[in-house]
């Protein structure tokens, strides 16, 4: 065992170092994040560790792995410490029920000694032989407690530090023994001193068929306090002991026998409480005289009196081994299932030791791994969302601005034509009004009560100021009530401007000063207030009167020189008659040419003060998207690269932990950047392929780990291969240049060889509708492939197609214009670096002219280019492969469509995929009327 531990530790020290290294580099990156001021603190915070993530993974890095022995007994527990050592260290005791030790801890040391220290790390000076004379075996005088010894907290307190030079202690690793039978330390208390500062590993040493009461509350409470960390139930039988203490080793052998689960014993309930459980009629605790326990916090333990069964029965009813079903479902769902406590039937059964430890181990690695993980994740998608919207508001607000700048400009020609061309139209608007009210406007004004003058009884009035008064008011009554119609009525006349034009253009600028937020005070705020009192103000006079006071005074200044013979009574008939004088002096025409002169100006005056309001905010938007453009490359080029790498080494070490390094087999495929090998089984996935990769440099390590982010992202498809994982072999060449392994669903071959092997042409029309398949899925997830070609479309058994190879695919948003692709699959556009998703239907169209030709010779047409620049302006210049006899119209016109030089003229996918069944099922017919002539002949 000493020879296999210590390769376990090993590993996990290793493993732990890669760690803090992606921990280190996780946090200078945030670091970076949060000096580039792109993102906001809630962005930032969700690249951050929770708090109990950041604990677990400091927990990893920072402490040591360390055994603690649990046990009925002291005689238990010094079983196992000589036998995880190999030799025998502890002495063994008789099993006396009040036989007491200290808590016992093993350190690394070149020299073998002995300490007694207290948890402060004080020595205890002491006068013992142990520390003066050579030993082998610890004196028992140096770790029991006797007589009053026990009852004196500083001296029961002290810890025995025995340095021992033992591989298995190297590098920090530590064996505890738990003390035993110490006063006023309960169980709780125990685990509590022996688990600080390292990282625990549970024992728990079992010398009896079944487990009396007493041990089962103390395990209950155990269980509490582990949480989620595991326990391994060993039973120490005496005949698998030697003379020596020392247990027979075979690490070779592995007795899967030995571990047992839930059995389905017959079980009775009993009840809980302490009373005396062994021989000597004393309660019986390995580690102090039991309290009292809380009724309602204990549950019912069952016992069985099976044999072995019984025990395991018992430890699966307080909750620490589980059911074989339970076990089953967990691996079917791919969770590891080291965090599950074990029962070992034999202290021999070494590899199962060796196995338990090593499950530990991984539950550490992986819940720091997956935290580690799950953050970088998260951490690309923001990058990936963040950069879609700013490509998004890069795109739009340009647009923004133009479409309101068409809108007002339309808005103004309309309402101008209103205010310039249909004047006539106002005034016969006007004296309809007025016609339809004069009788309702004379019987008001006979009714009218002056406001702030006395009228006598009689209706004498003989001051003339008073009755100038009298006749003002008057006329106010009647133009009020005929500028309020008038108003009415040319309001109804423009009222649907206000949703098509107002209402639009309102939303628009609204948009345009959210995205403007730098100021407090932006443009586009200045610009809506312009909007709402050139436009939404003047026609919606139903919110301001600026526009029945502009009338009225307009109407006042027409009726000033009108004469009036002051009446020498003011009653209903004098009433009337100067609301019948105002009303028949009122001209029509004079009112509307006021009425759409004072707004036509001030129509104009609102036009060119909007005109320049709205080329002050595009000049400021101009200078902003430079900056967010500066942004969203950094976005792309540094930060994501950076993450991504990230991300793939916490995925490939998480995938490392729990599934190792896969084997390779034969070399099956090799490409520009990798070789390809069988393997026959990996992470529950048979049979797989491995694409080996080692970047040479960081650039091709930044592209691999996007490569990576972008396929393991893409939700699983059947027209795509799916990549099942990814582990970084350090052990690569020597270790000088670390390859990337990523692990995919092994196909047959692909469609090169397939049409090489002459595929019938219903299969490869049959592929190629796959192919447009993978295509639509990947497009609707905002992916370009951007290497669509006959060596990355994969044939299954039953030569149906899959895409694979994504190195290329990105993000439109996170494409940064580079000219990437196989030279004759590649859109002309692809060369400006302005390209999106039609560049994988023109490399389909290519595609698609071999599909059909049924041989995978270049197109003549290419083969006489000299080289891949001639190539490349050949295509720039319109150069497209030759039409073949074979081709039907219906397949040479679809493949034309799809290659053509402007990719607006591209059909999209959808239209493609269309186009594409109608071909293929005419080319079954015939395939199905041919076999059948041939049958009958």
């Amino acid at each position: 065992m000493a020879v296999n531990l210590p390769s376990e530790f090993r590993k996990f020290a290793k493993l732990t170092e890669q760690l803090h290294q992606i921990l280190c580099n996780s946090k200078l990156s945030l670091a970076e994040l949060q000096s580039s001021d792109h993102f906001t603190e809630d962005q930032l915070s969700a690249l951050r560790l929770s708090t109990e993530d950041e604990q677990a993974v400091h927990d990893i890095i920072d402490k040591h792995p360390c055994i603690v022995v649990f046990g009925q007994t002291c005689a238990t527990k010094a079983a196992i410490v000589n036998t995880l050592f190999e030799k025998k260290i502890l002495p063994l005791v008789e099993e006396q029920p009040d036989y007491s030790w200290r808590m016992i801890r093993f350190k690394y040391g070149k020299q073998t000694s002995l300490s007694l220290t207290l948890p402060n790390s004080f020595e205890v000076l002491n006068e013992n032989e142990a520390f003066d004379t050579e030993w082998t075996v610890i004196p028992k005088e140096e770790v029991e407690l006797k007589g009053a010894l026990r009852h004196d907290p500083y001296v029961a307190s002290a810890i025995v530090d025995i340095t021992l030079n033992s591989s298995l202690l190297i590098g920090g690793n530590q064996v505890i023994v738990a003390p035993h039978l110490v006063p006023n330390l309960d169980i709780t208390q125990v685990y509590d001193k022996c688990q600080e500062g390292i990282l625990p590993i549970v024992f728990y040493g079992i010398n009896d068929e079944l487990l009396p009461h007493a041990d089962l509350s103390d395990l209950l409470d155990l269980r509490a306090c582990l949480l989620d960390i595991p326990v391994l139930f060993i039973k120490t039988k005496k005949h698998n002991v030697t003379t020596n203490g020392v247990v027979n080793i075979n690490p070779g052998v592995t007795n899967s026998n030995h571990y047992l689960g839930s059995q389905s014993a017959p079980t009775t309930p009993v009840d809980t409480s302490p009373r005396p459980t062994n021989r000597t009629g004393r309660v019986r605790s390995p580690f102090f005289k039991p309290k009292e326990k809380k009724s309602q916090t204990t549950p019912r333990i069952y016992t069985t009196s099976q044999n072995g069964l019984g025990l395991s029965q018992q430890l699966h009813n307080i909750g620490f081994l589980r059911t074989t079903s339970t076990l089953q479902s967990r691996l079917r769902t791919n969770i590891n299932n080291s965090a599950t406590s074990r029962l070992l039937d034999d202290l021999k059964n070494t590899g199962g030791i060796i196995m338990f430890v090593k499950n530990t181990l991984q539950l550490y690695l992986i819940k720091s791994t997956t935290a580690m993980q799950n953050m970088h994740m998260q951490s690309m998608n923001m990058f990936i969302t963040t950069a879609f919207d700013m490509a998004r508001e890069i795109q739009i607000t340009p647009k923004r601005i133009d479409y309101a700048r068409q809108q007002e400009e339309e808005l103004y020609k309309k309402l101008l034509e209103i205010a310039s061309q249909k004047q006539e139209e106002i005034k016969h608007l006007i004296s309809e009004t007025i016609s339809k009210m004069k009788e309702s406007l004379l019987v008001e004004a006979e009714c009218y009560q002056f406001v702030g003058i006395q009228i006598p009884k009689k209706g004498e009035v003989r001051n003339p100021k008073e009755i100038k008064r009298c006749q003002q008011q008057i006329q106010e009554l009647v133009l009020n009530r005929v500028n309020a119609a008038v108003v009415e009525k040319l309001i109804g006349s423009v009222d649907y401007l206000r949703e098509s034009f107002v209402g639009t253009l309102t939303r628009c600028l609204e948009n345009l000063e959210q995205a403007d937020s730098e100021r407090e005070s932006s443009a586009s705020m200045a610009l809506r207030q312009i909007l709402n009192a050139a436009y939404q103000v003047e026609v919606t006079a139903r919110t301001s009167s600026s526009f029945i006071r502009v009338i009225w005074e307009r109407m006042k200044e027409i009726v000033k020189t009108m004469p009036w013979k002051n009446p020498p009574k003011v009653d209903a008939d004098w009433r009337k008659k100067v609301a019948l004088e105002m009303i028949s002096s009122l001209s029509e025409s004079k009112l509307a040419k006021s009425m759409t002169s004072q707004f036509r100006s001030r129509l104009q005056h609102s036009h060119d003060a909007f005109s320049a309001s709205l080329k002050q905010l595009e000049l400021r938007h101009s200078g902003r998207l430079e900056k967010k453009e500066e942004q969203r490359m950094k976005v792309r080029k540094v930060h994501a690269p950076k993450l991504a790498r990230l991300a793939l080494d916490s995925t490939s070490l998480r995938d490392t932990v729990l599934f190792g390094v896969p084997q390779l087999g034969r070399e099956i495929g090799r490409g520009q950047y990798g070789v390809v090998y069988s393997c026959e089984s990996w992470g529950g996935y048979s049979p797989c392929a491995v694409k080996s990769v080692v970047p040479p440099d960081d650039k091709h390590w930044n592209d691999l780990a996007l490569e990576f982010h972008y396929t393991r992202s893409i939700p699983e498809h059947d027209r795509v291969v799916a990549l099942r994982g990814s582990v970084v072999d350090h052990n690569y060449g020597g270790g000088y240049s670390p390859a990337v392994l990523l692990l995919m669903d092994r196909m047959q071959r692909d469609l090169h060889a397939a049409i090489k092997g002459n595929l019938d042409f219903p299969s490869r029309l049959q592929v190629a509708c796959d192919v447009v398949e993978g295509l639509r899925y990947l497009h609707s997830l905002g992916l370009v492939h951007r290497d669509v070609k006959l060596k990355n479309v994969l044939l299954d058994k039953k030569n149906r197609g899959k895409i694979t190879d994504l190195g290329f695919c990105k993000p439109e948003a996170m494409m940064s214009g580079s000219i990437v692709g196989t030279p004759i699959h590649m859109a002309p556009e692809l060369f400006s670096g302005k390209y999106d998703n039609s560049v994988d239907v023109y490399a389909f169209g290519i595609l698609l002219w071999y599909v059909c030709a049924g041989h995978v010779k270049l197109p003549i047409a290419f083969e006489q280019c000299h080289n891949k620049d001639h190539l490349w302006s050949s295509v720039k210049k319109g150069v497209r492969p030759e039409k073949l006899p074979v081709f039907g119209d219906k397949s040479w016109s679809l493949m034309s469509s799809c290659w053509a030089g402007e990719k607006d003229k591209r059909p999209l996918l959808g239209e493609v995929q269309d186009r594409l069944i109608v071909i293929h099922n005419h080319a079954v017919e015939i395939e199905n009327t041919t076999t059948k002539r041939n049958d009958t002949m």
